[in-house]
C-alpha cells in the first residue's frame, strides 16, 4: 500500500508544529464533530435506504406479485427450498476452503439476506432495459438471437452481478473481521446464493401457479425445481469470482476501483455466457445425441460450471498455499545446535 501524499508544508516542516487545517485535519471543534457526525450519518442513512427500497420491492412482490404464493401454498416453498441445495453445498465448500479465521455467522446470514433482499433491484432493471436493449441489439429486429445476446452481456450479467456484490460491500466488507482476501469468495458465494434461492422461488411460482391439481402442480414444479437446482450453483461461482476481487480491492485500495471491476467483468462475462449458450447447446447436444433436453441441459451445465468451479478452487487453492508459506516463514527458526523439546 502506498503512502498517502503529504503537502509540501507537511513534508518540510517540524514534528512537533501545529498544522490543523494548514496541511493536516482532526477533529477538534465542534463543528468539526458536527460535520463528522452528518457525514458517517449520512452514508448509514444512505445503507438504509438502499436496504428498506429492497425490502419494499419485495414486499410488493409478496403482497402483489408472484412470491405471495409461496405462503399460499407450501409446496413452492419446499421445492425452491430443494432447488438451492447444490447452490448451499457449493457455498459451504467455499467457507470450507477458507484457511484464516471462520467467519462469524451473523455476518454469513446477514450477506445471504442481502442477496435475497436485493434481487428485486435486478428484477426491476432486468425487466425496464429488456425490451429496448433487444431490439437494439438485434439490430432493430432483424436477428433475435443477437438482441438476447446483448441484453444477457449488457443487462443482466452486469445487473446481476452488482446488485450481489453490494450485498457484500454494504455489509460484511466495511466489518473487521472480514480481514483476508479470500473472505471475499466466501462472502460472495454468500450473496450468490441468496440470490439464487429468490429467483428459483420466483421461476418455480411463476410457472406453476397457473397449474391446477396438486399432483400436475408437483410434477409441474419439481421439473422447474431441477433445472434451477442446476442453474443455483452458476450464481455462486460468478459472484465467488466477483467478492474474491473485492477482498484483493479491500486490501490494495491504491488499485481498488480497476480490481473491483475486473472481478465484475469476469463474474459478468461468465455469467452472460452461460446464458447465451445453455439454450442453443443443449438443443444441439439434444440432437447430436439423440438424449432428450434435460440430459442435454444436464450434460452442459456440468461441464460449463465444472470448467469454472475448477479455475475457481485452482485461485483459492493458490491463496491457500501462499497462506500457509506465509505462516510457515513467521515461525520462529530454532537456533543450531538447539533442541527443540516442544516438537
Amino acid at each position: 500500500m502506498g503512502e498517502r501524499p503529504r503537502d509540501p508544508v507537511e513534508s518540510n516542516a517540524d514534528r512537533s508544529a501545529d498544522l490543523y487545517e494548514i496541511s493536516d485535519w482532526e477533529v477538534r471543534s465542534l463543528f468539526d464533530r458536527v460535520v463528522y457526525f452528518l457525514y458517517y450519518a449520512g452514508q448509514w442513512a444512505l445503507r438504509g435506504l438502499v436496504i428498506l427500497l429492497a425490502i419494499a420491492i419485495l414486499a410488493v412482490q409478496i403482497a402483489f406479485g408472484s412470491l405471495g404464493a409461496l405462503g399460499a401454498q407450501p409446496l413452492f416453498a419446499a421445492l425452491a427450498a430443494l432447488s438451492a441445495i447444490p447452490a448451499l453445498v457449493l457455498a459451504g465448500y467455499i467457507y470450507y476452503a477458507d484457511v484464516t479465521t471462520q467467519e462469524p455467522l451473523t455476518l454469513l446470514v446477514g450477506t445471504f439476506m442481502l442477496g435475497v433482499l436485493f434481487a428485486g433491484f435486478a428484477a426491476i432493471l432486468n425487466t425496464v432495459f429488456r425490451g429496448p436493449v433487444q431490439f437494439v441489439g438485434s439490430g432493430f429486429g432483424l436477428l433475435p438471437f443477437l438482441g438476447q445476446v446483448a441484453f444477457f452481456f449488457l443487462i443482466v450479467g452486469p445487473v446481476e452481478e452488482s446488485v450481489k456484490l453490494l450485498a457484500v460491500r454494504l455489509y460484511a466488507f466495511r466489518d473487521d473481521r472480514f480481514d483476508a482476501v479470500i473472505d471475499g469468495a466466501v462472502y460472495g458465494a454468500m450473496a450468490g446464493l441468496g440470490f439464487a434461492t429468490i429467483e428459483n422461488a420466483l421461476y418455480i411460482v411463476q410457472n406453476t401457479d397457473v397449474v391446477t391439481g396438486t399432483f400436475q402442480a408437483i410434477n409441474e414444479g419439481s421439473g422447474i425445481a431441477a433445472v434451477r437446482a442446476l442453474a443455483g450453483p452458476g450464481h455462486v461461482i460468478y459472484s465467488a469470482f466477483a467478492g474474491y476481487y473485492l477482498g484483493l480491492a479491500k486490501f490494495n485500495p491504491e488499485d481498488a476501483g480497476p480490481i473491483v471491476l475486473k472481478g465484475l467483468l469476469i463474474a459478468t462475462v461468465i455469467h452472460a455466457s452461460y446464458n447465451t449458450l445453455s439454450g442453443p447447446v443443449t438443443v444441439i447436444l439434444s440432437a447430436v445425441y439423440g438424449v432428450n433436453q434435460f440430459v442435454a441441459f444436464i450434460g452442459f451445465v456440468v461441464v460449463f460450471d465444472g470448467v469454472f468451479i475448477v479455475l475457481l478452487l485452482r485461485k483459492l487453492d493458490a491463496y491457500r498455499q501462499a497462506y500457509n508459506e506465509a505462516q510457515v516463514a513467521r515461525e520462529p527458526e530454532s537456533e543450531p545446535g538447539v533442541p527443540d523439546f516442544e516438537s
